[in-house]
């Protein structure tokens, strides 16, 4: 009706056709093909001739039963977006994400996301690779038929979300939280601050729930400080946004991941994880970063292996021997002390 309207319009002369197509949305071209086919076919020749034909992009039927079969059988436990993500790696799949969310959830093998709560804005990246890393640890049955719980413990940069570090232990603790760091300066170098949770190998907190001691420090509280590293004590999990969101994609993902690399023991998922999972996943969920350049600093005497490591004080005897674990060591001669005596081993310990 309201082509007919503007057509009449112009040919009285009020519009031109360019005017008449303006108002319509469409070409000058187009509203000449709709007036003749008005001319030809009256009101019924502007109907869309698309309507009641398939479309020639529609999927073959083959393809999609052969899609949902292998959803089915193999990936039934996946998200669309990595089960689409797999068919494209390992096949021909041509189909698009979108056309295989809408039959798997037509066929009722995948429930549509329920609606998202309120939007909360995400705190604002650092704008440089090294300027802030997080280090945080998940308990979770990652092995395949292994029903043990291990945590995995990930060492990202805040400004890429690149995971530089990426392993399987019993449990966390100040051992692996040396790991991790000793991983990340290996390849990139000393960073500027690092972001954790505040658990008991990276603080220590005199009340429960309260503030962190700054003085008392935790093996791994040292070494950072020895670094020149800031220590930043996350005070709520939501304050961990960025690291929990992580570890969301990996809980979902990555034993699924597992399943089909064939890993069965904690060494054999460790080696695949460095040599192949990570790579592929920093490929996937990396981000550029804000600025160009990076704030990590080269460590050319590679101190860092030193301060890296559990530092406890003894008090040297007369006999130039420290006790520790029970254990009675000798200290070589050294131009530190102005003299030196060995003594016999005691036997003790």
């Amino acid at each position: 009706m309201r082509f007919e309207d503007l057509l009449w319009r112009q040919e009285r002369g009020e519009l031109s056709q360019l005017e008449a197509a303006s108002l319509l949305g469409v070409s000058e071209r187009t509203f000449r093909r709709w007036r003749d086919r008005h001319e030809e076919e009256g009101s019924g020749g502007l109907r869309d001739r698309r309507i009641g034909k398939p479309s020639g992009r529609r999927a073959e039927a083959a393809e999609i039963e052969q899609m949902l079969r292998l959803y089915r059988v193999d990936y039934a436990d996946f998200t669309v977006k990595h089960f689409h993500e797999h068919l494209a790696k390992r096949t021909d799949y041509k189909l698009s994400y979108t056309t295989t969310k809408i039959y798997l959830q037509r066929s009722g093998l995948v429930r549509p996301a329920a609606r998202r709560g309120a939007h909360r804005r995400k705190r604002p990246r650092r704008p440089l690779p090294g300027m802030l890393l997080h280090q945080d640890g998940s308990p979770h049955a990652w092995l395949p038929g292994d029903e043990q719980s291990y945590d995995l413990i990930a060492t990202m940069d805040d400004a890429t979300s690149e995971v530089y570090s990426l392993f399987l232990v019993e449990q966390e603790g100040t051992a692996s939280s040396f790991r991790g760091l000793s991983e990340a300066i290996e390849k990139k170098g000393l960073f500027c601050a690092l972001y954790s949770d505040r658990g008991s190998h990276y603080f220590h907190t005199r009340k429960a729930g309260g503030k962190v001691s700054k003085e008392d420090l935790t093996q791994v509280g040292r070494a950072l400080h020895e670094l020149g590293i800031d220590h930043i004590p996350a005070y709520s999990p939501q304050a961990r946004g960025r690291s929990e969101r992580l570890f969301r994609t990996l809980q979902d993902r990555l034993p699924k991941e597992l399943r089909l690399a064939g890993m069965r023991t904690v060494e054999a998922a460790n080696r695949w994880l460095r040599e192949v999972y990570l790579a592929q996943h920093n490929a996937r969920f990396a981000v550029p970063a804000e600025q160009p350049g990076t704030a990590f600093v080269a460590d050319p005497r590679e101190l860092w292996r030193d301060i890296l490591r559990l530092h406890e004080d003894r008090v040297v005897g007369n006999d130039n021997t420290v006790i520790w674990r029970r254990l009675h060591l000798q200290l070589p001669p050294s131009p530190l002390r102005l003299s030196h005596r060995s003594t016999r081993p005691t036997g003790r310990g």
